[in-house]
């Protein structure tokens, strides 16, 4: 669905990088307000915020925010008020249009707020082990429209784990969820976060880096590795 009406001003976190996508998953439908923390299969030591975020525009499958634990390093795809794109589709970024177009469930759209946080990081090393710089004012965010900090369906499973029910009695609670959490979706993500740590993590807030947004609609990208780091390919990080 393409943007109508402009979101409000608060719709957009302050100070971040915005890199506006196109597209959205449309108008959200009410409900206790939610976070889905989902892991973007690639190293945060090796792929950059602004190459991931403008590979999921190019595929339309656009989250809220991207967010680099190790630098706090943020950006903004989509306005809060708005529905997320990421959930139901592959769970990583690495090019595979075998596996789009995707189907968009559902629950995307449920709740006030639906909100889609894609960390540069994988299942197999949860983002918690991470120094999570940023992670401060992202909750203040949060926090200013009203998501509870509570986790209703407890931490996520770790990586391989067998796999858990997907409660939509939990779900309707609101909250913090973890991707694999999430009804509808077949995702495995985030991993084994400590979900503590989140939970009471300060949110005084520092000044986030900020860059200059990139054009919408920019022609497709190869991710490579960052200058001056040898780094493994996104297909050895993905899930």
């Amino acid at each position: 669905m393409i943007f109508g009406e402009e979101p409000l001003a608060d719709a957009w976190m302050p100070g971040v990088r915005c890199i506006r996508a196109e597209t959205d998953g449309g108008q959200l439908g009410g409900g206790a307000p939610r976070v889905v923390w989902l892991t973007l299969g690639a190293d945060p030591r090796a792929v950059s915020v602004c190459s991931a975020a403008q590979r999921l525009i190019q595929e339309n499958r656009p989250c809220h925010l991207v967010w680099d634990p190790l630098t706090g390093d943020l950006a903004q795809l989509l306005p809060i008020v708005r529905a997320g794109c990421a959930l139901g589709t592959p769970e990583n970024i690495d090019y595979a249009p075998d596996k789009l177009p995707h189907r968009q469930p559902g629950v995307s759209r449920e709740g006030r707020l639906c909100v889609q946080i894609g960390v540069l990081g994988s299942p197999r090393e949860p983002f918690t082990s991470y120094q999570m710089l940023g992670l401060g004012e992202i909750l203040a965010w949060l926090d200013s429209w009203q998501v509870p900090r509570r986790w209703p369906a407890g931490a996520p499973a770790p990586f391989r784990a067998a796999t858990r029910a997907r409660s939509r009695a939990c779900w309707a609670l609101g909250g913090h969820f973890g991707a694999s959490q999430v009804p509808e979706c077949e995702s495995i993500g985030p991993g084994g976060i400590d979900i503590d740590q989140i939970a009471s993590t300060d949110t005084m807030v520092r000044e986030l880096p900020v860059a200059e947004p990139a054009l919408a609609g920019a022609a497709p990208i190869l991710l490579g590795p960052r200058a001056g780091h040898e780094a493994p390919s996104l297909s050895a990080a993905a899930v």
